[in-house]
């Protein structure tokens, strides 16, 4: 396509926009640490149940200098139940970063915010545009499906070739003395108005520019890329008391919710009863000579989806009679301070479940 010279559909955008956005906490702000915040909840959150992640952490850490001194235990205490744990320790380190070389000050150059931690393209240009207007289109999963159907691309969207075509298209579109505002109408669009499924587009200001509306093919833009094959794996939560107390351990290494806390886990290839679960060498070896009192499965074969993985998690609880070395290498707590830890959400469900999860 050519320049939209005159910036029609800018213009058009902007004018929905201010009639139908959401009225939200982080939105008429240009402060960039409270633009990064909600930009990173909401790339994989959808706005309603962002919402309450977002107040409670930047009312706990209010700006840049709170959470660069914060503890990451905290951090991720507060990020409990948003998943991609990664993104909070990303987080921190980028506050530290900006703490330690930019003088806390928050970079305005596209390049500086690019440099740091976690910080890809897309949430640079939204910070970059949203709070210093910076020419710099933002494009995600809503702006994707505009401009797919606006132009009935179909270059999956996950391509190379894809995300150079839409990255071009949404620089032409953009008026760069609006650039922000121009940003956030265009995703707001894709929120609202033209939806992944069955959107109406009678009531679309862009309905006559449409090509994919013109030829009757909404419902086929954006191309979808091809699935990704999913990993199951069968996790074991061993929830072992003794005297008021229980033994929890903090994930480490390059899986899942890395530097949160969990019950001892067992994982298997395959599904297995308790009786088979018995059988295993790492069961016969946490439990050697604990004197099991009692066992109960409190929540079985519990089905949590994460990208690519689907995991299947029973939990039991075992009494026993006293620890062992294996339990040693586990932190002891007591069982009322579970709640005091960051979990994964998980394990969050069988504290809520049980009545065991402590308020923070």
């Amino acid at each position: 396509m050519e320049t939209d010279t005159d910036f029609t559909i800018s213009h058009t955008l902007i004018h929905w926009y201010h009639s139908n956005k959401r009225e939200l906490p982080w939105r008429d702000t240009a402060d960039p640490y409270i633009i990064w915040i909600s930009e990173v909840i909401l790339q994989q959150t959808r706005v309603d149940q962002g919402m309450g992640y977002f107040l409670r952490f930047t009312e706990r850490f209010p700006d840049l200098s709170t959470l660069a001194e914060a503890e990451e235990d905290e951090t991720l205490k507060y990020w409990q139940g948003l998943g991609y744990y990664s993104r909070a320790r990303n987080m921190l380190a980028a506050a530290r970063t900006i703490a330690d070389s930019f003088g806390g000050v928050f970079p305005s150059r596209y390049e500086d915010i690019l440099s740091l931690k976690g910080v890809g393209e897309y949430t640079a240009a939204a910070i970059a545009s949203f709070a210093w207007n910076q020419p710099y289109p933002v494009v995600d999963g809503n702006v994707y499906r505009v401009l797919a159907r606006l132009f009935a691309i179909d270059t999956p969207v996950n391509s190379f070739k894809g995300k150079k075509t839409f990255a071009r298209i949404a620089a032409l579109l953009m008026n760069p003395e609006k650039a922000g505002l121009h940003n956030q109408a265009m995703m707001e669009f894709g929120a609202l108005q033209c939806v992944p499924r069955n959107p109406d587009c009678t009531p679309c200001p862009l309905s006559h520019q449409c090509m994919a509306y013109a030829s009757g093919s909404v419902a086929s833009f954006p191309v979808k890329p091809k699935k990704t094959s999913v990993r199951n794996r069968y996790f074991h939560y061993l929830h072992i008391v003794h005297e008021g107390d229980t033994w929890i351990n903090r994930r480490s290494g390059n899986d899942i919710w890395k530097g949160l806390y969990e019950f001892p886990l067992l994982e298997t290839e395959e599904a297995v009863d308790f009786a088979g679960l018995q059988k295993t060498e790492e069961f016969r070896r946490l439990l050697k000579d604990t004197g099991i009192r009692s066992v109960s499965i409190e929540l079985q074969n519990v089905k949590h989806i994460l990208s690519h993985q689907a995991l299947y998690a029973t939990f039991y609880k075992i009494e026993i009679e006293k620890g062992n070395e294996a339990l040693e290498s586990f932190v002891r707590i007591p069982c009322g301070s579970i709640g005091e830890y960051a979990v994964p959400r998980l394990v969050d469900i069988y504290l809520e479940k049980s009545g065991r999860k402590v308020a923070r």
